[in-house]
């Protein structure tokens, strides 16, 4: 049974911050789990080779990861398919938890490289950090100004991961 510390690659794509402050406690965790963590954009990474294990997080646009995210999921398929991989999204609608069925949504993103789990996290609505398109979609879907995040749910989540590979996954 494995119980030292892991070497984690957590890939975070944001586009104005609120993913990667979700990733930011989410390293925390793991770190004060003991585990080694590394957190970079996933478009600066270049090598997954040290990693034993990935937690991937994107924002989501339209229903769909950025295209950032999407690119290194295509780029590391293969290693992400090989060892335990925790998945991450960020935004105002939701999208179901667990496996991902939805084609039309980042299902296949998520299917291709099978995580161990997927959940999605609310995120933040401040329309003066967003392009003036960004702001008549958003308006049009009625989002409502205002920090919806749930540190608690991130934390926890976190925690559940920290545990299964101190468990030896």
């Amino acid at each position: 049974m494995n119980t030292g510390a892991m070497k984690i690659l957590l890939a975070v794509s944001s586009r104005h911050g609120s993913t990667e402050e979700i990733g930011h406690v989410i390293a925390e965790r793991l770190r004060a789990a003991g585990h080694d963590v590394d957190q970079a954009r996933p478009e600066d990474v270049v090598d997954v080779t040290p990693y034993g294990a990935f937690v991937l997080g994107s924002a989501v646009y339209m229903t769909h990861w950025t295209n950032e995210a999407v690119a290194f999921t295509e780029r590391f398929r293969d290693a992400l398919r090989a060892h335990p991989v925790w998945a991450f999204s960020v935004g105002l609608a939701g999208l179901p938890k667990g496996k991902v069925s939805d084609p039309h949504r980042i299902g296949p993103v998520l299917l291709s490289i099978d995580p161990e789990d997927h959940v999605t996290f609310p995120g933040t609505f401040d329309p003066s950090r967003l392009s003036l398109r960004e702001r008549s979609i958003a308006t049009l879907g009625g989002a409502t100004e205002g920090d919806f995040r749930d540190l608690d749910a991130v934390r926890e989540w976190a925690d559940a991961i920290a545990g299964t590979l101190s468990s030896g996954i």
